[in-house]
């Protein structure tokens, strides 16, 4: 770590999620993850399996896409128990409402892989996403409250 007028910096260090990251990192050029000290960032994760293929349902998507979170925190050395801010975005079920499978999915998520934690949280709705069949993607903030050696 480095001081520069009181303050210490750390060297970010940069990480692909196993699979489909690793694909992502040499084809799109962009990394999954990002940590600098005991913060993480993480990339926008959808609900797609190493293949880039996305489930028929909604609801399976929004589970697998809380799965890829939960994978790339893991490969920055972090948790769901960690994470502070969520932002969502969601391609809407009807014009003018996310529907009401978004809201009740991504709660249920909140519970089985926070507990108690309540982060904060954004959930936008948008006219498209980075895959033509995606619906939900899902980026994060989390402090680990150590320092990743």
């Amino acid at each position: 770590m480095k001081s520069t007028r009181g303050f210490t910096m750390t060297q970010p260090e940069f990480f692909a999620t196993p699979g489909y990251g690793d694909r992502q990192l040499k084809v799109m050029r962009y990394s999954q993850a990002v940590r600098v000290g005991d913060r993480v960032e993480i990339s926008g994760q959808g609900g797609w399996d190493d293949d880039l293929n996305f489930p028929e349902s909604l609801e399976e998507e929004i589970v697998k896409a809380f799965e890829n979170v939960g994978r790339t925190l893991a490969t920055a050395g972090a948790t769901w128990r960690d994470v502070i801010a969520v932002n969502s975005y969601h391609v809407p079920e009807t014009p003018g409402f996310l529907g009401e499978t978004h809201n009740r999915v991504m709660v249920e998520q909140f519970r089985e892989h926070m507990g108690d934690r309540a982060p904060i949280w954004t959930e936008i709705g948008v006219p498209a996403l980075g895959a033509p069949k995606m619906r939900v993607e899902i980026r994060v903030t989390a402090i680990t409250g150590r320092a990743h050696v």
